[in-house]
């Protein structure tokens, strides 16, 4: 990938972020490592309970729409951590399954 600003041109090659300037001497900069959190996302279909963004890209269904179903008293995949409402996958899966129509 090579990108051109004010007659300097960046590129990537092996990791590690080379500057050309106009005389096209090289510089060096060392990509840094990936931080903790970047390392350890789970994937979605492995977690137990989802946000309701997660929820709805998982599902294809809006958030408002999610949201609505939560606030319903027998919605049987809502979990409550504190005031933040999650989503149960399991037990979303198997509700989504057995609707024709949310």
């Amino acid at each position: 990938k090579i990108e051109s600003v004010a007659n300097k041109y960046t590129f990537v090659w092996k990791g590690i972020y080379m500057h050309l300037t106009e005389t096209f001497i090289p510089q060096q900069t060392v990509v840094e490592p990936k931080t903790r959190e970047e390392n350890l996302q789970v994937p979605i279909h492995l977690k137990l309970a989802l946000t309701i963004k997660e929820a709805a890209e998982y599902s294809n269904i809006g958030i408002n729409k999610i949201d609505s179903m939560l606030k319903n008293s027998g919605c049987p995949f809502v979990l409550y951590v504190g005031t933040k409402k999650l989503v149960k996958r399991k037990e979303f899966e198997e509700y989504i399954s057995s609707k024709l129509v949310i």
